[in-house]
């Protein structure tokens, strides 16, 4: 007994001195915490306080009970959801379409940074990163609008292939084109954008090492490949292990502004679906709030997943 209170008297002693030094370290930088205060207050009101509506996937809500008096319903939800057929067709839809951004668009902006830094310095640079860039700022409301005219049947595309005796064909309502035009307006509007992160990077490596290189005879792929792409390789590796962790996000705004019932099949993502389910098909709060916490857990699982196995590999990259 005495034995266990003379352990117990160090650990106090411990656990009060590490409250004091916390205390003195948040005093000293006070101004520095305050300024931080606002951010974390943000997050807590925004981010976490509204956690609590993950209830409702347990729940069947009540309007007149509200979320806390509803009464649980034992996994009535969850039971809706995976027997509901469209809930696979959207999470195939989601799944496929965000490894197709992984493979087709992840490294466009790694490409094109390269591509950037290898052309003459001064105003052309500049000239293409804003050309590049400027894309990112029109809203999918806007681009969806030109894309939807560009593949009317009057439009650009149509038109053109009337010029050259070929038959009018509407891309928008065939389920392949439709992701073909998915993958390729993210690409225009988002390369741009992405790339700056490497070129961030890029513009930290010291351009004595490519004197040096140049002098010991290196041409500029070798210096790409030996200089460039160790330092563009961390970065990529932590967007890499984040746009994993976004996979089961399929890009929503980009294709509830695009789509039509003619390609639910390949479009329909899960996003669109809890749209559809909540506000359109009257499903209810708790039948949408499950796909939603289910979809968080698989993109939970698939980041924490992505950062192990980035970490094993590159050894030192990773979250």
């Amino acid at each position: 007994m005495a034995s266990h209170t003379q352990l117990e008297i160090p650990e106090k002693l411990t656990a009060r001195r590490t409250g004091g030094k916390l205390r003195k370290e948040i005093v000293k930088h006070k101004y520095l915490y305050l300024l931080l205060a606002p951010l974390v207050i943000y997050y807590i009101v925004f981010s976490y306080v509204p956690m609590y509506g993950i209830l409702l996937a347990f729940k069947e809500f009540d309007y007149s009970k509200g979320i806390l008096g509803s009464p649980w319903n034992d996994f009535a939800n969850f039971t809706a959801v995976f027997n509901n057929p469209d809930f696979w067709t959207a999470t195939r839809n989601t799944v496929l379409i965000s490894l197709g951004r992984l493979i087709i668009e992840f490294p466009i902006p790694i490409v094109l940074a390269l591509l950037l830094n290898e052309i003459s310095k001064g105003k052309l640079t500049r000239i293409f990163q804003t050309v590049f860039t400027f894309p990112h700022f029109i809203s999918w409301v806007v681009l969806s609008g030109i894309i939807i005219g560009i593949f009317s049947d009057q439009g650009l595309y149509n038109q053109i292939l009337v010029l050259f005796g070929a038959d009018k064909s509407s891309v928008l309502t065939n389920g392949p084109g439709f992701t073909i035009v998915l993958f390729i307006s993210n690409i225009w509007k988002e390369a741009g954008w992405s790339c700056i992160l490497y070129l961030a990077a890029i513009a930290g490596i010291n351009p004595e090492m490519y004197e040096a290189a140049a002098v010991d005879g290196a041409n500029r792929f070798q210096q790409m490949r030996k200089i460039t792409w160790p330092v563009l390789k961390s970065t990529a590796a932590v967007l890499f292990i984040l746009a994993v962790g976004n996979v089961m996000n399929g890009g929503f705004d980009q294709i509830f502004n695009l789509y039509n019932s003619a390609v639910y099949q390949y479009a329909d993502i899960l996003d669109t679906f809890v749209y559809r389910s909540a506000f359109t098909d009257a499903t209810g709060f708790g039948f949408s709030t499950t796909v939603g916490l289910l979809k968080s857990i698989i993109n939970f699982a698939l980041l924490f997943g992505a950062n192990y196995i980035v970490t094993k590999v590159g050894k030192e990259e990773g979250l």
